[in-house]
């Protein structure tokens, strides 16, 4: 599955013959770099944990893992050509792609031609479930099953009119049209839409001010982590009392780094991995932090890429195989229930028939400045 004499990701410069390359295709450049360095890093991380434990035994035989990279600037069509590279020229059998966008153009091929290969999906993105591609595993929860949640935790709390400032991006526009089509279903009003552009917009009093002016009781936001910081902190200088729902692309553990968390008390989002209840959590966080710097977050992208990496580790060892994606795919709902626990930070509990990882996933919410589970199914 590796091209010989390639260097195994985690270890010293080694021969890889007995070696299975895992591709990424994600953003390394540009305003999304930090976000495919995450992901990239959970993959990283689950390398070197299996070939520090000797590989993977594949039929007998024990077998490391390498990661081979390529940066796809977040563009579909540089996802398809990278992904074409990685499986011909790299012999990757899985490749990871943390964009809806590559995602689908991936799935334009990767179930036919010379080799077909897994794709291993991190987006929260619902549309990529459509073609009912059969060799993708989707890591995330959908987004729209945390719309129904998210709306009865803030409702309930502080009131059924809902502020706009959602972002202007392709993903912020589905997740606003989602949202608000639930907010209305559960008896909320839906106020003025003030879209900005997150990713270029500096100053955001002026789309708080108007939003403000309609008097929310609730304000939806979310972009990435910083600029979504940036307008709870506006919301607050202006005299915001209430409470916000923020997408799930802004981490509320990246938020607390640039405002008080005090400002974000009623704020509902997603649970910070190091809050969740869970046995495994800890040591994975401490392990990250070891490697990369006490003062980095280890975000949903980092945990759950990890997580998805270890359950194809193990789908290969009880398929015997890292060449055949059908007897891998075949192998899947197995692996995600028989993760050890030290391969398993977010608790996965299986695969459901869209081959969607289901884990003890949980939403938050801020109250006193301290983060609140609430967990979901």
């Amino acid at each position: 599955m590796a091209l010989p004499g390639a260097t195994l990701f985690a270890g010293n410069a080694a021969e890889a013959a007995d070696s299975a390359v895992i591709g990424y295709s994600g953003p390394l450049s540009g305003g999304a770099a930090l976000y495919g360095r995450n992901a990239l890093r959970g993959l990283e991380m689950a390398a070197d944990d299996v070939n520090a434990a000797g590989g993977m035994d594949i039929g007998g035989q024990k077998v490391k893992l390498e990661i081979q990279s390529l940066d796809d600037r977040y563009l579909p069509n540089e996802t398809a050509v990278n992904a074409q590279r990685l499986v011909y020229q790299n012999g990757a059998r899985i490749v990871f792609i943390p964009h809806s966008g590559g995602i689908l153009a991936a799935q334009g091929f990767n179930t036919r031609g010379p080799q077909k290969f897994i794709i291993g999906a991190y987006t929260s993105e619902p549309a990529i479930l459509k073609q009912g591609n059969p060799l993708q595993m989707m890591i995330p929860p959908r987004y729209n099953a945390l719309f129904k949640p998210y709306a009865e935790a803030a409702m309930s709390r502080f009131g059924k009119r809902l502020g706009m400032i959602p972002g202007t991006h392709a993903y912020a526009k589905e997740w606003t049209k989602g949202f608000s089509a639930t907010w209305k279903e559960m008896g909320g009003e839906v106020l003025t839409d003030n879209a900005v552009d997150y990713r270029t917009t500096t100053d955001f009093s002026g789309a708080v001010a108007k939003a403000l002016s309609e008097k929310p009781d609730v304000l939806f936001i979310g972009g990435p982590s910083q600029p979504t910081a940036l307008i709870v902190q506006a919301a607050r200088e202006q005299g915001f009392k209430g409470g916000f729902v923020i997408m799930d692309q802004a981490k509320p553990e990246e938020m607390d780094n640039i405002v008080p968390i005090e400002m974000m008390n009623g704020l509902v989002g997603n649970l910070p991995l190091e809050y969740y209840p869970s046995k495994n959590a800890p040591a994975f966080i401490k392990k990250y932090q070891e490697k990369y710097g006490a003062n980095e977050e280890a975000v949903a992208e980092i945990g759950l890429n990890y997580t998805a990496l270890m359950v194809f580790v193990r789908a290969m060892e009880l398929a015997g195989t890292t060449e055949d994606p059908e007897k891998i795919m075949g192998a899947l709902a197995e692996a995600s229930k028989t993760l050890p626990a030290d391969r398993n930070p977010y608790e996965l509990t299986g695969v459901d028939a869209e081959n969607n990882m289901a884990s003890a996933f949980q939403m938050t919410v801020v109250e006193n400045g301290k983060y609140v589970p609430l967990p979901f199914k």
